[in-house]
């Protein structure tokens, strides 16, 4: 900087300098920068208090959607022919929209050859992630894993499956609307 700069950037503190120092005589100074200081902090305490609250809703939201996601994969993967009504019935009031209508449309059917092929399957949710999540809905892809006996396999079979699940939240739920095999 060159000195007409310098002069340029000091003369207004000074000037601010100067006016302080008299405010300080009259004994106004002190209490006007508390105050000033006061509502700054109080400002910056509103706004990071928001900020931690939106992301602990946030947070819970997340767990939440997961805990469904994962409930209705289970639900999904995990099927006895000694209870398929039970077990179907599990599906269905985890389900909403579509993926509901698809579902109980078929589940007569499913009895019928759950029943035949005396299936049982047992599943179990290995990783879950969120790809999309707003606060009425997500999209879940995981990975599970069921083990399969029946007729044909008295033995057992083990299954690997990558879903796509999309949920959205009802009367304070989150359900499952659509349910599709990925990758």
């Amino acid at each position: 900087m060159n000195r007409g700069t310098v002069a340029r950037v000091i003369r207004p503190l000074r000037a601010l300098g100067r006016r302080l120092k008299e405010a300080a005589r009259r004994g106004r100074a002190l209490p006007a920068a508390l105050a000033v200081a006061t509502v700054v902090v109080t400002a910056l305490s509103v706004w990071l208090s928001l900020q931690v609250y939106e992301q602990r809703a946030e947070q819970r939201r997340h767990q939440d959607i997961l805990a469904a996601a994962r409930q209705s994969a289970l639900n999904f993967t995990s099927l006895d022919y000694r209870h398929y009504g039970r077990d179907s019935k599990s599906v269905l009031e985890g389900a909403t929209g579509e993926f509901k209508e698809q579902f109980a449309a078929q589940t007569a059917e499913l009895t019928k050859l759950v029943a035949t092929n005396k299936s049982v399957s047992e599943g179990q949710v290995l990783e879950a992630g969120i790809t999309r999540a707003d606060e009425r809905t997500a999209r879940v892809l995981l990975v599970a894993d069921s083990k399969v006996i029946n007729t044909a396999a008295p033995e057992g079979q083990a299954r690997t499956y990558r879903l796509q699940l999309d949920l959205v939240r009802e009367d304070g739920r989150w359900l499952t609307s659509n349910v599709e095999f990925v990758g």
